[in-house]
């Protein structure tokens, strides 16, 4: 006889076991009961899960169902038919937006994102490029703007950025009004900061750009214990 999941012990919940565990740890058929809610009578959401992934062939074969053919499915119904389609349709876009991000392998490839957003600037303004472990660009964000030729570097808030958009690499890009983009001694002291900052969080520090106009330069961090 089915075992509905709220007499479930506490820790054996899909729901409760996400929330304390993270999705990974969650079975197929421990998802899909997620996005079913509850089943039907004598049949709980984990045993109509498992039954329509099994009518399925797996998950794949579920994701190409229609939804107006779950939806004939006793149990499923109209809404949680469209519930499993949205799902699927989610995942896809996300993996489809994944494959088109495009990766941060050197500054050029820094450059190529960043420098349009710098077009026409008059005062200095920061900007870090949040990326995946595979220098892939998850955001672009402003995170400090000053007056011209002068820009203070936020290391803290820099890396609260990045790990608030769940980064684990990135990039920073300043722009020089002045049309020059030489790096200053204070950009070359910014870069080694946040070299060993991201280090101590466990974050990998890509580049630090300058941008001026179309020209742009490296601020390369200075040598260890260097001025």
């Amino acid at each position: 006889m089915s075992v509905p999941i709220a007499n479930l012990p506490f820790g054996q919940r899909p729901r409760e076991r996400l929330l304390t565990l993270g999705p990974r740890v969650l079975s197929d058929s421990e998802l899909l009961a997620l996005l079913l809610g509850h089943g039907r009578r004598g049949e709980s959401a984990l045993d109509m899960a498992a039954e329509l992934l099994a009518e399925h062939g797996g998950i794949a074969g579920l994701a190409a169902a229609r939804p107006e053919e779950l939806a004939r499915r006793s149990g499923v119904g109209p809404a949680k038919a469209a519930a499993i389609a949205a799902a699927f349709q989610l995942g896809t876009r996300v993996r489809h937006s994944i494959d088109l991000a495009p990766r941060l392998d050197s500054a050029a490839d820094v450059v190529a994102v960043a420098g349009p957003l710098f077009a026409g600037e008059r005062v200095e303004r920061l900007l870090v490029l949040v990326c995946d472990t595979q220098h892939r660009l998850r955001q672009k964000v402003f995170v400090a703007e000053g007056a011209i030729d002068h820009v203070a570097v936020p290391v803290r808030e820099i890396l609260n950025t990045v790990l608030r958009h769940d980064g684990r690499a990135f990039a920073i890009v300043h722009n020089h009004p002045s049309g020059d983009p030489a790096p200053s001694l204070d950009d070359r002291r910014a870069t080694s900061l946040l070299v060993e900052a991201a280090r101590t969080v466990g974050l990998r520090f890509l580049d630090h750009v300058v941008v001026a106009g179309q020209d742009w330069a490296r601020a390369a961090p200075l040598p260890h214990g260097g001025d």
